[in-house]
């Protein structure tokens, strides 16, 4: 393989080789062209460099098919191989077609469920970046769920977290006297940069604390039914791990649709359930 670092246009490219040759099993140059918007030339020189540098043998030309397949011997050497990596590339394809409707990336029957983003602004979300990439103070004018009432708060964030329904800052508030997730699009106004912050990350505790939410399937389901929701989830021996920090957890659960409260109607409502509840209320 070709010394590090690969240009990053090109890894993309050659990321987008491997994964289409390996899910779609057929790549031609139309995939690069189209994708990237790069010539005819480009796109052969790109395919012919991936197999010369990156990995050899990995890729055979098809007549019949009119492109490349993935060899008996084929191994991902700028992927994992994983489902996920070609999704992610439909998602990604999808999202630029709906910003520049005339765009064609070659990836037609695609159709995706998307919430609607939540109302943030330039002016918001701005003064909150240059405040943790500076290590500062921000003050704030925050509206809570809790009562609807607009107050001002003095917040020094260190991490924007991207949740599927929001996106949050997690921060040290001054009134609180500790670490709390403010709503991106529940701050109004511009917020105001201060001077230097003393709270950061490493003192956020539960921002500090590993821990792994242990999912299974729910116990009233019978076996053969158990087994299902395993292969559903990618389980391993009936549990499916998922790494993450405590201030997360809550975050992790809404992800996979929990109830924390095991619900009492048919099981098929959620399926899966919280394996090692106990160990993660104290967080909660």
């Amino acid at each position: 393989m070709s010394k590090w670092p690969i240009r990053w246009d090109l890894l993309f490219r050659y990321r987008m080789i491997e994964v289409i040759a390996l899910w779609e099993g057929r790549l031609t140059t139309n995939h690069l062209i189209k994708s990237f918007g790069i010539g005819r030339q480009q796109a052969s020189k790109d395919i012919n460099t991936y197999l010369a540098d990156i990995a050899p043998g990995n890729l055979v030309y098809d007549k019949q098919l009119k492109g490349y397949k993935p060899s008996d011997s084929f191994s991902p050497q700028v992927t994992k191989g994983h489902a996920d990596e070609y999704l992610h590339i439909l998602s990604r394809s999808e999202d630029m077609t709906i910003t520049f409707k005339e765009l064609d990336m070659g990836f037609e029957s695609v159709s995706m469920i998307r919430p609607i983003t939540r109302n943030i602004s330039p002016q918001v979300l701005r003064p909150l970046v240059q405040a943790i990439r500076e290590k500062k103070r921000v003050d704030i004018s925050y509206t809570s769920l809790k009562d609807g009432i607009e107050i001002e708060r003095i917040i020094s964030p260190h991490t924007l977290v991207c949740t599927p329904l929001r996106w949050h800052v997690r921060a040290y508030c001054e009134h609180a006297n500790d670490y709390r997730d403010f709503v991106l699009s529940r701050i109004h106004g511009i917020p105001d940069v201060n001077d230097s912050s003393v709270h950061g990350k490493h003192n956020d505790t539960l921002w500090n604390t590993d821990v792994n939410v242990e999912l299974v399937p729910d116990a009233r389901f019978d076996e053969k039914q158990k087994s299902v929701i395993e292969k559903d989830y990618g389980m391993i021996d009936g549990s499916l791990s998922i790494a993450t920090n405590a201030s997360l957890i809550r975050y992790v659960l809404d992800t996979y649709n929990i109830d924390i409260h095991v619900q009492k109607s048919n099981p098929q409502g959620q399926q899966i359930v919280v394996g090692n509840m106990n160990e993660l209320m104290r967080y909660l």
